[in-house]
Parts: C-alpha cells; structure tokens; sequence
C-alpha cells in the first residue's frame, strides 16, 4: 500500500456541496470545484512537498480576431506526480481553456491558464472523493435515494489515468469506487492576507497605469509598436488563474507576444534571444514607480503553488 492509513482515510471522504460550483455551458448546468481547492486538497492530504504538477504539454488550437474582439483556445496535458512511502505515484490530465477580451496577451493568457488548471483537476480527480471524482459522471454529487434513503453508487471510469506503483497492489484498470453525497459541509477559511503566512505567496502588484505605460514602449525583439503589456511567467510561482505581478511586465509587438505564449519554456526563449526580460521589467518598474525603493524580487517557479480559470 503506497498511501498511509491517514492520507487514504481523506481520500475516501465525501467532497462537501459547500465547494461545488455550478455554471450554466450550452444550455446544461455544470458542476465543478474551484482549481484552488483542489490544489489547497492536494496540499493537505499529499503534503507541501509530497507532490509536484508539471505542464507537460501546452498549444493555441484556436486564435482569432473580429472587430477588436480577440478569442483563443488552448488545450494542455498537465502531470500529477506523488510521493507516498517511497514509491512514485503519476496520474496525467488533459483540459481546455477559453479567453476572449480586447487585449490579446491577457486573452492567451486566460487561455492557458485555464487549460492548465482543468487539466490539473482533471488529473487530481483520479486521486479520488476529495477531488470531486463523482462530479464527472453527470456534472452532479450523487444524490440520496427517495425511497430507502441509502446513497447512490454508480462506478465511475477515470479519464487519463495513469499509475506508475512499483508494487504487486497497483491498479491501472482506471476504476473507481463512486463519491457519495457528503453528510455535513465543511467549514470555509476566512479571508486573510496569505503573504503573511508561514508558507505565504508572493504578493501579485496590479497597476493599469504601469501597463499603459509598457504598452507605449517600442517591442523588445524588433522595436515595433504599439506593444502589448507581456507578464512574465517565469518570475514568480504559478498560480493558478493569477498573472504574475504587473512589475513583471516587458512590452511585445503582437508577432512576438502570441510566439512566446507558444513556447514551452518562456525563460529559456528570452536565454536565447539574450535579452535579460527580469532586468529590463525592473526598469520599466522603477521608471514608472520612482519614488518606491525597490520592487519585488522574483522567484523561481515551482512545479506546486499553495493557491486559480
């Protein structure tokens, strides 16, 4: 067995209704969890440390413009990998995204994200109840019966799946045993200031007038204008629905903008170009903010974020 009685004992818990949202898609009711519960869920049972989420794969599928409107598509493979007793533990998830707005950076960018963090659920929800493994059978809990009251079952098959266990018990049918409505809800957080925690995330700046004033400022790769505001992924943790701060931000002709949000590894696209986008974001920063100090410094993105499309 690769999880501890502990860990098993919350995988086996029923997903509280007061986490399922509900949003309305082609005339049909959809229910679904928030992305950063799942990963708040993942945090708890798997452990800060005990699980990791990589993009595997991440491509625009559909990027179009009428009248100013601008629409993208994105689909993505993202992988779940987690430790338990030694052992490694890789379930995969595909997801699609969708953005439309008039600013075609920030449309490809809630594009991706939102692709990635539905490839993200995705992946989790093979772990199980707490993930809202049920949800995929129609869009809803399981409800009670109306005549016995005992709950209904019905066995799920999990998509994208797959479980790499270096053990006689491991099981790789894609079977599940079914959710069941959970009997109490469960307590939500208040709201608090989380860069103040222990385990704090990086405060995310926003500023319009500093956008503006990237936006003004010729392309980095060919000089070109006007420019689009672009955010740096690579600057601070990903979080899941969030842009990275505004002080991270470098002006891109449309060309270079949609190519870079194309490419796998944003930081070693500007490596190759030598062009030091963090340096140059630092100066626009202070160009635009002259009487702050400093801005912030960026981190290393990590493959977990304690955190949303």
């Amino acid at each position: 067995m690769a999880f501890s009685a502990t860990q098993i004992k919350a995988l086996r818990r029923n997903l509280a209704r007061a986490h399922v949202r509900s949003r309305q898609r082609n005339g049909r009711e959809l229910a679904y969890i928030e992305g950063w519960h799942a990963i708040s869920e993942a945090n708890r049972i798997f452990g800060f440390d005990g699980w990791s989420r990589e993009t595997i794969e991440c491509r625009c599928v559909l990027a179009r413009e009428q009248r100013g409107t601008f629409l993208a598509v994105y689909i993505a493979k993202v992988r779940i990998t987690v430790k338990a007793d030694g052992l490694i533990i890789i379930r995969d998830g595909h997801g699609t995204g969708e953005g439309r707005g008039s600013m075609p950076g920030e449309v490809h960018d809630i594009a991706l994200k939102a692709a990635e963090t539905d490839a993200t659920k995705r992946a989790l929800a093979t772990f199980g109840r707490p993930f809202g493994l049920a949800l995929y059978r129609h869009g809803k809990l399981a409800r009670r019966s109306s005549n016995d009251g005992a709950k209904q079952m019905t066995a799920v098959r999990v998509p994208d799946a797959t479980v790499i266990l270096h053990s006689p018990h491991a099981e790789g049918d894609g079977q599940h045993k079914p959710d069941l409505i959970a009997d109490k809800a469960a307590p939500v957080a208040a709201d608090i200031d989380e860069s103040l925690l222990t385990l704090g995330k990086p405060k995310r700046l926003r500023d319009k007038g500093h956008l503006r004033f990237v936006a003004h400022q010729p392309c980095l790769i060919c000089g070109r204008q006007p420019s689009d505001p672009h955010h740096l992924r690579f600057a601070q943790p990903r979080a899941l629905g969030l842009k990275v701060s505004d002080a991270f931000t470098v002006p891109l002709c449309r060309g270079h903008h949609r190519q870079v949000h194309q490419t796998g590894n944003e930081a070693a696209w500007w490596e190759d170009l030598d062009i030091d986008a963090l340096e140059i974001a630092k100066g626009l920063w202070e160009q635009s903010h002259p009487n702050e100090s400093s801005m912030q410094e960026p981190v290393n993105e990590l493959n977990v974020t304690v955190s949303n499309c």
